[in-house]
């Protein structure tokens, strides 16, 4: 599977979507770089994305899932970047599993959650090591640190054991990245309107088509718990990526 680059507009900073392969295009394996070890595939990664109601949504979904859970999270949530962020020991309070603010250098495992800093993007690259960019990359739908890199990242890296969620927020950070998500055989779950304190993220990835569930707070957890069983994830990983959606999983959106 080779690993995708997010493009940005050298003008407006914007990010551009890859472009789609041909239908039935053979996946090709991604391979580490030298010296790097292969990311462990053993287990499930989940890339959560936030914004305005972030803090709520996230405590009720990591307060939901049990100790021992056997993936790996790593949390994209817009901040402020000139204070401090105190989102994971916060987090850390409100879950039982292990929390902490992502560094360049990390290793993702399974029942640990990690947090991007202010002010920087987080990717995830070869052996499952998380990268940080500088203060100075560029925004992506406005935003430092985005879902854009972070999404594509994972999709690359870990393809049909990779889940998105996308929560509540503002603008369309995310929408690019489900995409790539669900070319590499992914799942994408986003919170629905009713428990969303600004709809604006999850609708623009709701209207790529490539959403798998629309669920409300409450139901994400559970859900999460059902996806990374083992035997969900070993009837899975026989489909072809494209193949992967059920139409019937997704909600129509009310009106």
């Amino acid at each position: 599977m080779k690993p995708v680059v997010v493009k940005m507009n050298q003008t407006s900073g914007k990010v551009r979507p890859p472009a789609k392969k041909p239908a039935g295009s053979p996946a090709r394996k991604v391979r580490p770089a030298a010296g790097v070890a292969p990311a462990d595939l053993s287990f499930p990664v989940i890339a959560m994305a936030a914004s305005v109601g972030g803090l709520e949504a996230l405590s009720v979904i990591l307060g939901g899932l049990p100790a021992g859970f056997p993936a790996a999270i790593a949390i994209v949530m817009h901040l402020s970047p000139d204070h401090k962020s105190i989102l994971a020991e916060i987090l850390s309070r409100r879950t039982a599993l292990m929390v902490r603010q992502a560094h360049t250098g990390d290793v993702l495992s399974p029942s640990c959650v990690f947090v991007a800093p202010p002010n920087r993007h987080l990717s995830v690259g070869p052996g499952g090591r998380l990268k940080l960019s500088s203060a100075e990359a560029k925004k992506v739908h406005y935003a430092r640190p985005s879902a854009e890199p972070l999404f594509a990242s994972v999709a690359a890296i870990y393809g049909r054991s990779a889940v998105a969620v996308v929560l509540t927020g503002g603008d369309g950070d995310g929408s690019f990245g489900v995409r790539i998500i669900k070319d590499h055989g992914g799942k994408v779950i986003a919170q629905d309107r009713p428990t969303s304190l600004d709809f604006s993220m999850p609708q623009t990835s709701i209207q790529t088509g490539e959403v798998d569930f629309i669920l409300p707070l409450e139901e994400i957890a559970p859900k999460l718990v059902d996806l990374v069983r083992p035997g969900r994830r070993s009837a899975a990983a026989t489909r072809h990526p494209r193949n992967s959606k059920s139409s019937s999983a997704v909600r129509v959106l009310p009106k």
